[in-house]
């Protein structure tokens, strides 16, 4: 396996993991809460998740895994704009910080 070839690797299993971390702080949260929440940061590791994986399926050249990511990518921006613009930036990193 050639180098260019291991980090296309390292990429996409970031990524992967980014995808399992959003899984376990929206988990976390609501075991917490004993409630079903979804916490500000399961968005900041969706968005980080489908950063990773849409350039890994760039570089792949895959077009059914590129608008995949595409579109969720675009999704969780949008998402994000709507928590900043209701709680202020501030607020969002700190709810990521005290994990609320």
């Amino acid at each position: 396996m050639s180098g260019a070839e291991t980090w296309i690797l390292v990429l996409g299993f970031t990524g992967q993991a980014l995808f399992f971390m959003r899984f376990l702080v929206q988990w976390i949260s609501s075991e917490k809460q004993k409630k079903s929440v979804i916490p500000v940061a399961f968005w900041y590791f969706q968005h980080r998740r489908s950063t990773l994986l849409l350039a890994y399926a760039i570089i792949r050249k895959d077009p059914v895994f590129i608008v995949g990511q595409a579109t969720g990518f675009l999704i969780y921006i949008r998402n994000l704009h709507f928590i900043s613009r209701k709680s202020g930036i501030g607020r969002a990193a700190g709810d990521i910080a005290g994990g609320t």
